[in-house]
């Protein structure tokens, strides 16, 4: 039995169905991400399994309970809120102790509990300090160290750094990330960031609308998305997505491209054979920028690389590298190259294609092919 199982859970409002019939497992010790747009139900499930929503229908297990009609006080959870929801009046000491003091934990027990905590979070400066006196991640800090001083089964963080600025939230995730690998806990973890999503989880399930679109690692949701929505919302900046005809290439099948005064045909390497009721028929032909880069030198080439020259219209610096877009069948493509490989707008470009990850989608049903 996983740490928390979640079966076929739907919840409806006035005849409206908010969530389709939910399917999620993970073990202990890992990290889940619930990530998707605002709207997609992911917030509502949280709530769920804290108790603090009701289940229509369906079945919440935490550890070997179900806790469909458990209290939120009889679920051995802990719940990090974006607003920190810190008492203002209290010290952080009293902060982090409050919830012990209520659980009728001794003195010196809550003493033990609170320094360990302060030391963990690197906060035993700040205990006699009040939350007004307190930076946006000292008080992210405490509201995560009063969760910990329970030591639940089960840990829920509600969008925990949305209300932080782009600095503090990076260095916030990596807090985070440590204090799990450190800590060993059992995470639930809400986030319409997919940065977040990726460098934080062990497990993300990919929503939209009410339905888990896709549920794996991170690793397997970036190079094998199930569909056009999955593949859009994760990675920055998000794959491109080119309409592109499917044609016979010696004893397999490619695809067209169209740019500038040049036409290619790529052979669909990944495809294994799956385009072969295609040909003839337009596809979404799917590649992230990464994998379309300035020409090396051909003795580095690898067998799924294809090169073409495309005219350059828009240049973007970003330090490390700099992303370059071209027109390819209409669409304008992003390409991630080295800086001192870049051509100005107007310019041509030789450009390389690493074909061994590219995928391919219907574009009616937006689902995968290959």
């Amino acid at each position: 039995m996983g740490a928390l199982s979640i079966r076929d859970v739907r919840k409806s409002y006035q005849g409206t169905e908010i969530l389709k019939g939910i399917n999620l497992e993970i073990e202990k010790g890992e990290l889940l991400i619930l990530v998707g747009p605002s709207g997609c139900g992911k917030s509502t499930l949280l709530s769920m399994i804290a108790g603090l929503d009701t289940v229509t229908s369906g079945e919440i297990r935490i550890g070997d309970r179900v806790v469909n009609n458990l209290s939120p006080k009889d679920r051995d959870i802990a719940m990090v809120f974006q607003s920190y929801a810190l008492y203002p009046s209290m010290t952080v000491r009293e902060n982090i102790s409050f919830g012990l003091e209520i659980r009728k934990v001794g003195k010196a027990e809550q003493q033990k509990i609170v320094e360990r905590v302060a030391h963990t979070l690197q906060i035993g400066h700040l205990l006699d300090r009040k939350p007004s006196q307190l930076s946006g991640g000292q008080r992210q800090r405490v509201a995560m160290g009063r969760a910990i001083a329970r030591d639940p089964s089960l840990f829920l963080f509600d969008e925990p750094l949305s209300n932080l600025d782009a600095k503090l939230r990076v260095e916030m995730r990596v807090e985070i990330k440590q204090l799990h690998q450190r800590m060993g806990t059992t995470i639930v973890y809400v986030t319409h960031d997919q940065i977040e999503a990726m460098t934080l989880g062990d497990k993300i399930a990919v929503m939209k609308a009410g339905e888990v679109q896709q549920f794996g690692t991170p690793q397997q949701i970036y190079d094998n998305p199930a569909n056009l929505f999955v593949a859009g919302f994760m990675g920055s900046p998000s794959m491109n997505f080119i309409p592109a005809r499917v044609e016979a290439m010696g004893s397999g099948h490619g695809v067209r491209l169209e740019s500038g005064a040049n036409t290619y045909v790529f052979p669909a390497v990944s495809a294994n054979g799956k385009l072969k009721s295609w040909e003839g028929k337009e596809v979404v032909f799917g590649i992230r920028p990464e994998q379309i880069t300035h020409k090396v030198e051909s003795g580095l080439v690898g067998e799924h690389m294809a090169t073409a020259t495309m005219p350059i219209s828009l240049t973007e610096p970003t330090g490390p590298d700099t992303l370059v877009l071209v027109p390819v069948n209409g669409r304008e493509v992003t390409c991630r190259v080295h800086p001192a490989h870049a051509r100005a707008p107007g310019e041509n470009m030789d450009l390389m294609f690493d074909l061994s990850k590219a995928v391919y989608f219907d574009p009616a049903s937006e689902l995968r092919i290959a």
